[in-house]
Order: structure tokens, then C-alpha cells, then sequence
């Protein structure tokens, strides 16, 4: 997993039985609950609207390059911040 300010990049496996809507779903709801219930002053931030995530999301599916991918998520924060000369500054 790879936090961002407006983002987030994560890797999983998920059971075949469970369809990637279902997954989402419950993993949005599931950490929604629980950052309200940690941080109760986010519900009273008008423009949150109650909704912690945004309706959508992106998944694709990863097959033989799965090291490939991880290694994207992993360090994909410290490439774009070569990228845009942010390189020296921590975000915290």
C-alpha cells in the first residue's frame, strides 16, 4: 500500500468468490466506519458530505507482473517526487 494526499495504491488478493465491486465496497465502508469512529471531527467537515471515500475507483488485475506492481506501489511516491523536485521535502 502506497498513501498519497488524494490517493491511495493498493495491492490484494481477493477470494474468487468475491466479485471486485463487492470488495471495494466492503473495504470503503470498513474504513470509512472505522476513520470516523477514530477522528469523530471529520463528520462535522461540511464539504465531506458524511462520505469519507469518493464513489468511484480504478482496479485492474495483475497477472505475471505482480513483483512489478508491488514495486510500483511501493515506491511510487518517492519517483514522482524526483519527478516534480519535491524530493527533499517529508509530508507528514
Amino acid at each position: 500500500m502506497n498513501v498519497q494526499p488524494d490517493h491511495i495504491h493498493l495491492v490484494c488478493s481477493i477470494a474468487p468468490k468475491l466479485s471486485v465491486s463487492e470488495f471495494m465496497g466492503i473495504l470503503k465502508g470498513k474504513t470509512a466506519i472505522m476513520m470516523f469512529k477514530s477522528y469523530p471531527t471529520l463528520r462535522k467537515k461540511p464539504y465531506w458530505g458524511n462520505h469519507f471515500w469518493s464513489r468511484g475507483y480504478f482496479v485492474s488485475t495483475v497477472g505475471v507482473d505482480e513483483e512489478r506492481i508491488k514495486k510500483y506501489v511501493k515506491y511510487q511516491e518517492s519517483e514522482e517526487r524526483k519527478e516534480d523536485g519535491t524530493a527533499d521535502l517529508q509530508l507528514f
